[in-house]
């Protein structure tokens, strides 16, 4: 009974002179190397240029505002319910009176804290979010961390700010995939990052 389609017949033939003294796989090995070196160099020089990661790439955790500059998050808790490392806490407080400008609903989340070391990035905490509050930014990756004291992100780190906002050309699976099928039958070439709406 044969298992798989890709199993080799082996034979014990004799090796030829030329084969026991493995001169062509050493000129084999040699011309891969030549073709390698004559090659561009696909090392980048880090610091000074940054490699594009992509748009599936999840790295720097945000708590994203509106175009008001009020907090979307209402400490519903779904992200942390949804997180299988349980990296993510917080403490939900009532809005006061004067505090619309701050926080969108009138519940927030006074304390909001992510434990990087615990975090596995896998991106169900944007997704379970009602609010559309958490993301895990695409463009940015996690700061090398130095200090313990480092380690647990609170809302200070995390909060979006308004004159640096993060952009995306899609903040939807489905306005994604329509920017896709668009992209590919050439409607759409260029498409313009935006915040979310």
């Amino acid at each position: 009974m044969q298992l798989t389609n890709r199993s080799k017949q082996v034979s014990n033939k004799e090796m030829t002179l030329a084969e026991r003294a493995y001169l062509p796989a050493i000129a084999q090995g040699m011309a891969i190397t030549l073709k390698h070196f004559f090659k561009k160099k696909v090392t980048i020089q880090y610091p000074e240029v940054k490699r594009y990661l992509g748009p599936v790439f999840r790295g720097r955790h945000i708590l994203k505002r509106d175009d008001q500059g009020r907090e979307r998050c209402t400490a519903c808790g779904l992200c942390a319910v949804a997180c299988p490392a349980e990296a993510i806490q917080m403490v939900a407080a009532e809005r006061e009176k004067g505090e619309e400008h701050l926080y969108r609903e009138e519940k927030y989340a006074a304390v909001y804290e992510v434990n990087m070391l615990r975090c596995i990035f896998c991106g169900l905490c944007e997704e379970a979010c009602p609010k559309q509050a958490v993301y895990l930014r695409h463009d940015e990756m996690v700061p090398v961390f130095v200090e313990r004291d480092q380690v647990i992100w609170g809302k200070d780190m995390l909060v979006e700010d308004m004159n640096n906002r993060y952009k995306r050309e899609a903040w939807t699976k489905e306005e994604a995939r329509q920017l896709d099928e668009k992209k590919a039958r050439g409607e759409v070439s260029n498409v313009e990052p935006r915040a979310i709406p």
